[in-house]
């Protein structure tokens, strides 16, 4: 116990020393958050469609593009991913031959085209956002299964069973530019954007209709009759009606622009846009679309070794995470480092009102976003992470107080009728959206209750706001994860991977409502996570989980997953064991690693296409993990 204690006590000192010393001088930490090769494509494919010359960052993303391919030629989101990804080979050969800095003849990208032939060619890439960037560019036809859904469903009334706003917000910024290009059969090509035919195996138009045939045609003509019946409750000429939804798709993304000049914050609906603006007829030059190309560029994460771009940077995230888990480690609430912090997140509380507002209509703003320019789409974690962040300073100072309070007062307005939380917006959970012919839909159209953020929701509101399971609040969301349990004792994380964290929240949220650490639920989850114990004593879970809805077992330990293990048995057990001992030396020891589980990706974003590896994460969770071990057990 003792030699466990020194080392985390010399581990804790180790990474708070650290962490305070790379803070920004504005309070902020920046840490890249990098997602895979993906967004490195679209922008070096998005700059050679708009002669863009900038030959430096286009040289940089190439070669991070071209260090990323796997001996068999692919390119893979995660280390395990097996067979590779043929969306992510698509979008890197085409960027690495768009960038002139590879060329056909070169033997990577001849391994590449073999991997994707056999793979079944462009005609089997099942990713939305790969189909639709390969149509704007002139390689392959608008897909049906995104053409058939018409610009007039931004016109359907509130009421209607079938509305636009029932789609999660990060749907549709991204589905607006999509449909735009759609309608028009827009594509842009230019004398120097490659050739692309040769890796077509087959006709698209039957690999289309053959991929459509693994969605339930019942669900999808029940989906295409509720459309057809709003098209029918629309008033006016069909060119009036169509011209008004080209309108209002427009005005849509143009009212969603933040001051950076990027579309709700993130690179991905960006460059969506441009391709959607320039759809329209606006001119390559006009202002919205060379200031969402500095607004890209400025997304960059450079260092000695590589250089991506980041689809939101996670700025505000990062900063809220590391000043509640530095104070965690002891260090106190007006330290110059944490009075920067908290200082820094009460100026990104955003004071607007909009799209959350839809469906939330009677409260005031009072979240946070992701990212430091994002202005109009908070989320339930970064507002929790925020307000503890805050919490030492909030009875001190009236401004902090004040935050506090619009703070909480808008988390507790955000629960789903169903008790749960979800991630940007209340009860948009409108199954239908999920029967879209759109590989992803599932995932991607709505923003449900998740276990994840009613878990960490209730963490805070139990451990911070002091509110307890006699508050109708707490006690919904405590039946909402109870109901949720998988039987092998788990909860699905939606946010990270995947099921370690899914558990790490439920348990941490339910002990702080008040559950006792002996709840059939509590032991069960507990339960768990010793039985997949990695030998080394550590914990890890491959990203397949989140796709095949079940748990399947990396092989090796990460550091964020082990962290997460290690707190939720913490928040259980009375006394610390041998097994989590054995964890506690296996996350010490893994801190400081330099092999591929410490780049492993641990957060998610869309199941077998978006993952991310947050370059914080190997201080943060680790800092809690071991701070929440040292204030229960140590002496």
């Amino acid at each position: 116990m003792d030699d466990v204690i020194s080392k985390i006590d010399a581990e804790i000192l180790r990474l708070t020393t650290s962490l305070i010393r790379q803070q920004q001088p504005d309070g902020s930490w920046h840490f890249c958050f990098e997602n895979g090769i993906v967004i490195d494509a679209y922008v070096i494919i998005l700059f050679r469609t708009l002669d863009i010359r900038n030959e430096d960052l286009i040289r940089r993303l190439h070669d991070r593009i071209l260090a990323a391919q796997q001996p068999d030629g692919c390119w893979k989101w995660y280390a395990d991913e097996e067979g590779g990804n043929l969306s992510a080979s698509v979008e890197a050969y085409y960027a690495l031959l768009f960038s002139g800095y590879s060329h056909s003849a070169d033997e990577p990208i001849q391994l590449a085209k073999r991997y994707i032939r056999s793979k079944g060619g462009l005609g089997k890439v099942t990713s939305i956002l790969t189909k639709a960037l390969l149509a704007a560019t002139g390689q392959r036809k608008w897909p049906t299964s995104i053409s058939s859904i018409p610009l007039e469903i931004l016109l359907f009334p509130a009421y209607f069973p079938l509305n636009f706003f029932d789609f999660s917000g990060y749907s549709r910024v991204h589905l607006t530019p999509t449909l735009i290009m759609a309608d028009r059969k827009f594509s842009i090509k230019t004398a120097y954007t490659p050739d692309l035919s040769d890796l077509i195996v087959r006709s698209m138009d039957q690999e289309e209709l053959d991929q459509r045939q693994n969605f339930d045609h019942r669900e999808n003509q029940k989906l295409q009759d509720n459309i057809q019946a709003g098209l029918n409750r629309l008033i006016g000429t069909p060119r009036f009606i169509h011209e008004a939804a080209t309108a209002k798709a427009e005005q849509f993304m143009l009212s969603r622009i933040e001051s950076d000049g990027s579309l709700y914050s993130y690179a991905s609906s960006t460059i969506l846009m441009i391709f959607a603006l320039l759809a329209l007829g606006y001119d390559q030059q006009h202002p919205h679309i060379t200031h969402a190309i500095e607004a890209l560029t400025a997304m960059q994460c450079r260092s000695d070794h590589q250089t991506t771009i980041q689809n939101s940077p996670s700025t505000i995230w990062d900063t809220a995470l590391l000043a509640y888990a530095l104070q965690e480690a002891g260090i106190a609430g007006n330290h110059a480092a944490i009075r920067r912090a908290a200082d820094y997140l009460l100026a990104k509380q955003q004071h607007k009102k909009a799209d959350w507002s839809i469906h939330n209509p009677d409260t005031l703003p009072g979240g946070w976003g992701f990212s430091e320019t994002n202005t109009i789409n908070p989320d339930v974690d970064d507002t929790t992470a925020a307000l503890r962040a805050i919490k030492n300073l909030s009875h001190a100072d009236p401004s902090f107080q004040d935050s506090w309070n619009r703070g909480l007062n808008w988390i507790l307005s955000m629960q789903n009728n169903d008790g749960g939380w979800p991630a940007f917006e209340k009860n948009t959970d409108n199954k239908m959206l999920t029967w879209v012919a759109i590989d992803g839909a599932k995932s991607a159209a709505i923003d449900p209750s998740g276990a994840d953020l009613t878990g960490r929701t209730l963490e805070y509101l139990g451990n911070f706001a002091g509110l307890t399971i006699r508050h109708d609040f707490i006690k919904r969301g405590t039946q909402w994860l109870i109901s949720h349990q998988e039987k092998d004792g788990s909860w699905y994380g939606r946010w990270g991977i995947c099921y370690i964290y899914g558990t790490w929240a439920a348990i941490t949220g339910l002990r702080a409502a008040g559950l006792p650490a002996n709840h059939k639920t509590v032991q069960k989850g507990a339960d768990w996570l010793l039985s997949i114990q990695n030998e080394d004593g550590g914990w890890g879970e491959s990203c397949s989980s989140d796709r095949l809805l079940r748990y399947m077992p990396l092989g090796e330990s990460t550091p964020s997953q082990t962290a997460w293990a290690l707190d939720a048995l913490i928040a259980v057990q009375p006394q610390p064991t041998a097994a989590m001992d054995k964890g506690i030396r296996r996350l010490i020891d893994s801190v400081e690693e330099n092999k591929w589980t410490a780049v492993y990706p641990t957060g998610a974003g869309l199941p077998g296409y978006f993952y991310s590896h947050y370059h914080s994460y190997k201080y943060i969770w680790p800092l809690l993990a071991l701070s929440h071990y040292r204030l229960k057990y140590g002496s």
